[in-house]
């Protein structure tokens, strides 16, 4: 798992957080741990935990196995 691999599939995922205002941005990846940082509306929003989780995490870990959990920083 590269930080390339893992870009080009928060680049998918990018469009429908930026359709409420919103964006992701990558941080750190490390033992299967990718960390993410919340933008724009996203980042003040209550449900900003259940977009990283149900949203980002579940897509990442489809498209890319390898990925253990994504974290919020």
């Amino acid at each position: 798992m590269s930080t390339v691999e893992i870009q080009k599939v928060l680049d998918e995922v990018r469009p429908h957080l930026q359709m409420d205002g919103g964006d992701v941005e990558l941080v750190d990846v490390k033992d299967g741990i990718v960390k993410v940082k919340l933008k724009g509306h996203c980042a003040g929003c209550p449900m900003s935990q259940m977009t990283i989780k149900w949203g980002v995490e579940s897509y990442l870990k489809k498209k890319i196995p390898s990925v253990k959990a994504v974290e919020s920083v």
